[in-house]
């Protein structure tokens, strides 16, 4: 996807985004007889074909233009999935993108999950038999501002591993997962009946480096393993003046920019590919948020226009996002250049024609009509969204601190990183003795993310890098005294060749003085096992969990078009300091006071009849410690 480095800039050509690309100048009849081949119902058996005919994407031998909406699958709540494409068909969409994350579907080597939230073969299913064909992008690398560009942490254990690369061990773990991949997916593909009509070769490689040996090898390991058949349309998406370095000659390429680039962007790639077909992979209809930073939102009716200019020029258009969602638990990315770090909240909300919880916006309503004029087609019927409301939660929470809390540490004479501990997410804390009368700088080379400095567990500073801090003084010590470093994993670069040293924890050394402490306990937290705490009701200060119980009742609120559900909900985080939730065992995501974000988005098919059990983790916890509910997001003010 696309990533700004630094700036929030919508007209920046120089940023791009990956998507897929296809089309030539198409008839107003051709527009109106050629939108929707896929029918909604059953999956389809017959084989069919789409490919590049004469400087024009074909579909089963006639001029197709590609209208589509990127939505990722692990964003949207399962239950959802099916609302959303159908949304996607009233908007006048007849095409899906998303993306594939490697780090869900093989979180250790060798182990796969396929279930659940993370089945991409049945979201793909339910997109066919919702009238929608796909383009995937199964990356392997995918930037959507997901941690470490959907890479799993585990490939940063081997310090010898170049990721994008031609490392022959970067490739060996490549192709086995494009193997594994393509036994869910092989299936779907156009000629077996599927509606995968085109696949993405890596994403936006030519802002990270123009190695066409590697751009070569991602292609073969598509084809060989059979993720892609011989005659599936592969293409390639960069900005537009990157394309020379990650495009291949073989194959279409497609642009990636935002409001205001169009005909620019477009003029580019006629310059570059003179014969065409012309599509943009990522049409940025909105914008993504950073910790600290106020909400972007983008002007309507510019966007609206120019996506209408672009329909009616016959170009091919992916939009991102249709729809955002959420980035829930943590696996919200990052943007790096190297120097500074800026985490992304966990709302991918990003200003889309859906919203985070799926309710359609002005934006909608304009891309549909846009989509009408050109078409001369109506769509769909737009269906009911779902409703959202609140839920009373207990006012006084169990809690359990931390430090009470604590597993069984590693002794090391050496830091060690989250991924040296094959942990992935969370928090890691870093305990040493500091000796009678010591005092001085505390030096952290190498803080990933932020971390909270204690002194026999009281506070005494915290250190953010996104701040660019690293150092603070310890007061004087009179006798032997615990120094605890507590640190969190704040997302994962996802852009940039930061992603190949994104280690998280201490990645470097700590210093007090002139002095290396030559002794840790290293606690891995990754916060994934719940039930092993042991809450009270007795108050608790500093790091802290807190347990409340929300009570949902069938007989009460409002009536949800999705059978056996509950309205949406929304968590709201005003009161809190930063940390992370969880409703009923699902990570909901993070929660930080400097916003943007000060709601969590909390599904109604999460929650079950009776008493739900919301837990909290607050780095900063206090005994006045409180949480309720709202029926809509909040992300503070906004900035255009």
């Amino acid at each position: 996807m696309r990533s700004a480095l630094l700036v929030p800039v919508f007209l920046a050509a120089s940023v791009f985004s990956p998507s897929r690309v296809l089309n030539p100048v198409l008839s107003e009849v051709e527009l109106s007889s050629h939108l929707v081949p896929a029918v909604a119902g059953k999956p389809e058996t017959a084989s069919h074909t789409f490919a590049v005919v004469g400087g024009q994407f074909q579909y089963d031998g006639k001029p197709y233009q590609i209208l589509s909406g990127e939505m990722h699958y692990p964003r949207v709540p399962r239950a959802y999935w099916r609302n959303r494409f159908q949304m996607a068909r009233a908007m006048g969409l007849n095409t899906i993108t998303t993306y594939v994350f490697w780090n869900l579907h093989e979180p250790r080597p060798g182990v796969y999950d396929f279930a659940g939230q993370n089945d991409v073969a049945e979201y793909i299913r339910e997109a066919q038999q919702e009238g929608l064909n796909v383009i995937l992008r199964p990356g392997p690398y995918v930037c959507a501002e997901w941690d470490l560009g959907g890479y799993p942490s585990w490939l940063l254990k081997d310090r010898n591993l170049t990721l994008r690369s031609t490392d022959p061990k970067y490739l060996a773990a490549m192709n086995e997962w494009f193997a594994r991949l393509s036994k869910e997916l092989s299936p779907l593909l156009l000629h077996n009946g599927g509606p995968i009509i085109a696949i993405q070769v890596e994403n936006e490689y030519g802002s990270f480096g123009n190695d066409h040996s590697y751009m070569r090898a991602v292609k073969d390991g598509l084809l060989k393993s059979g993720l892609a058949a011989p005659d599936t349309l592969l293409y390639t998406a960069d900005g537009p003046e990157q394309v020379p370095n990650g495009s291949l000659p073989e194959l279409p390429a497609v642009i990636n920019f935002g409001t205001g680039d169009a005909k620019q962007a477009f003029d580019t790639l006629k310059k570059l590919r003179t014969t065409g077909p012309y599509m943009t992979g990522e049409y940025w209809a909105g914008w993504f948020d950073h910790w600290g930073e106020h909400h972007h939102t983008t002007a309507v009716a510019a966007n609206a226009s120019e996506y209408e200019w672009m329909l009616q020029q016959g170009y091919s258009v992916s939009m991102y996002m249709f729809h955002g969602g959420t980035s829930f638990g943590f696996m919200n990315g990052a943007n790096s250049n190297g120097s500074n770090y800026e985490p992304d909240t966990t709302s991918y909300d990003y200003d889309a024609p859906l919203n985070e919880s799926g309710q359609p916006t002005p934006k909608f309503t304009a891309f549909r009509e846009a989509i009408t004029r050109v078409t001369a087609e109506t769509p769909p019927t737009i269906p009911p969204s779902i409703p959202a409301q609140t839920y009373p939660v207990s006012p006084h929470p169990e809690s359990a601190s931390l430090w009470s809390n604590l597993p069984a540490p590693l002794e090391s004479d050496k830091l060690l990183t989250m991924e040296d501990l094959d942990q992935s997410y969370g928090y890691i804390l870093y305990r040493t003795e500091i000796p009678n009368g010591a005092s001085g700088q505390l030096t952290i080379d190498g803080l990933h993310d932020y971390a909270q400095i204690y002194i026999d567990r009281k506070l005494i500073g915290t250190l953010d890098r996104r701040l660019g801090q690293s150092s603070l003084a310890l007061p004087p010590t009179l006798s032997k005294t615990t120094l605890d470093i507590l640190v969190e994993n704040s997302g994962r670069v996802n852009f940039t060749k930061v992603i190949r040293t994104e280690r998280k924890g201490i990645t470097g050394s700590v210093t007090i003085g002139n002095q290396q402490p030559q002794h840790w306990q290293i606690y891995s937290l990754p916060i994934s096992d719940l039930a092993a705490l042991h809450f009270t009701q007795a108050p608790c200060e500093g790091p802290c969990f807190y347990r409340y119980s929300l009570t949902a009742q069938s007989s009460s609120g409002a009536k949800t078009p999705i059978p056996d559900t509950f309205p949406d909900t929304f968590l709201d985080t005003h009161t809190l300091s930063k940390g992370v939730a969880f409703l009923n065992g699902k990570p909901l995501g993070r929660f930080w006071s400097i916003g943007p974000q000060f709601t969590l988005y909390t599904p109604g098919p999460w929650l079950r009849t009776g008493q739900n059990e919301i837990v909290l983790f607050d780095l900063q916890g206090s005994k006045s410690e409180s949480l309720k509910t709202t029926n809509h997001a909040d992300y503070g003010p906004t900035v255009k």
